[in-house]
Formats: C-alpha cells, sequence, structure tokens
C-alpha cells in the first residue's frame, strides 16, 4: 500500500504570491539612507555580509552563493508581500547594483529587520 499524500497534512500558501504593496522606497532613493549608501560604495562586501545576517542567513552567503542579491531580495519581497518578480530583482541587480542593495537595506529598515 502506497502512501499519495500525508494524512492531515494540507497544503496552503501562508502569503499571496502576487504581494499587496511596492517597496517602501525607490531603487534611486540612496541618498535617503546616507549611512547604507557609504556603506555600500565603500565596501560593497561589507554591506553584502550586513544583509544576509539581518536575513538570519550565514555571513558568507555572498561569497558562496553566485547572484546573492537575488535571492536575499526575493526573500524579503516574500516576508515583507512586495509585489515584483525574480525577472525585475535580477533588472535592478544587473542595472545598478548599489542602487538594489541600499534598497533592499533601506526595506528591511523599514520592516524592523
Amino acid at each position: 500500500m502506497a502512501v499519495v499524500t500525508q494524512p492531515g497534512h494540507n497544503q496552503q500558501l501562508l502569503v499571496s504570491l502576487d504581494g499587496h504593496r511596492d517597496f517602501s522606497t525607490g531603487l534611486c532613493g540612496c541618498f535617503e539612507d546616507c549611512g547604507s549608501m557609504l556603506c555600500t560604495w565603500c565596501c560593497f562586501p561589507c554591506m553584502m555580509c550586513r544583509l544576509a545576517t539581518r536575513l538570519n542567513e550565514c555571513c558568507c552567503m555572498p561569497f558562496c552563493v553566485a547572484g546573492a542579491i537575488l535571492p536575499m531580495r526575493t526573500k524579503v519581497r516574500t516576508m515583507g508581500g512586495i509585489q515584483g518578480s525574480i525577472c525585475n530583482d535580477c533588472l535592478a541587480s544587473v542595472c545598478c547594483l548599489p542602487c538594489a542593495v541600499c534598497q533592499l537595506s533601506r526595506e528591511m529598515d523599514n520592516m524592523g529587520l
């Protein structure tokens, strides 16, 4: 006898896939948080490690995962119910990686992370 589904296991999404809001700040709002902007521009690896740590990930994650900004942005968007897509995150990162990192930091600040 094979078990097809786990007894009593309901599969249900906890959050909407679409999100219900936008990022609280724009991609080019770097001057809204000069501390994050300076950290990103002066020591990019330090900022990436800081963001990973704030997301309860290993501080070395940015060095071990190629394109680490994408999973971090996706995690924050999912946690915050932010509209968007992995494709948009990729475009933001390719067009202006420092701006995408600063935006992520500001969003995490606004979310209390």
